[in-house]
């Protein structure tokens, strides 16, 4: 029963994922596009952590967690790209 649910769970996030890269790829604005990558990034890696439940691999919990790190880390850069013009001093 509960991995039917984080199946069907995981083909909801998968169908949204997609919903977010059409915005990222047509968003009428920067920031669109930039909420949009976020977006794709934690739905990403809500799907890897279904994934390792679903598969019951300690391991895929590790990549999620780097994956989320980087996902933080890009929407970081592109914030202090779009305030200041540029990512170094």
């Amino acid at each position: 029963m509960i991995e039917t649910a984080l199946l069907i769970a995981t083909i909801i996030l998968v169908i949204l994922t997609f919903v977010g890269l059409y915005r990222a790829v047509v968003g009428p604005t920067v920031e669109d596009r930039m909420v949009a990558i976020n977006m794709i990034a934690t739905k990403v890696t809500t799907i890897i952590v279904m994934i390792a439940l679903l598969q019951n691999q300690k391991f895929f919990v590790d990549v999620a967690l780097v994956y989320a790190l980087l996902g933080f880390i890009t929407t970081i850069g592109l914030a202090k790209l779009l305030m200041k013009g540029k990512l170094g001093k």
